[in-house]
């Protein structure tokens, strides 16, 4: 599953992927701000939001450094 979700990242141009990095630290806002004030249901979905983040930095930086 991993794998899946890092192929289809590859496959994403750099603007998609700032956009989408750019959702997903809009969706980690909300979702922190739901956990603070005792809204949130599955706090699971904090650390996923934040894995998401990391996989879509990592194909940036490695495309950065391929690049150079």
């Amino acid at each position: 599953m991993k794998n899946d979700i890092m192929n289809t990242l590859k496959d994403k141009t750099n603007q998609e992927l700032d956009t989408e990095l750019k959702n997903k630290k809009s969706e980690l806002f909300n979702l922190r701000f739901q956990l603070a004030t005792g809204q949130l249901q599955n706090t699971a979905a904090v650390r996923a939001c934040k894995k998401d983040i990391a996989r879509i930095k990592t194909v940036l930086s490695q495309r950065e450094l391929t690049k150079n």
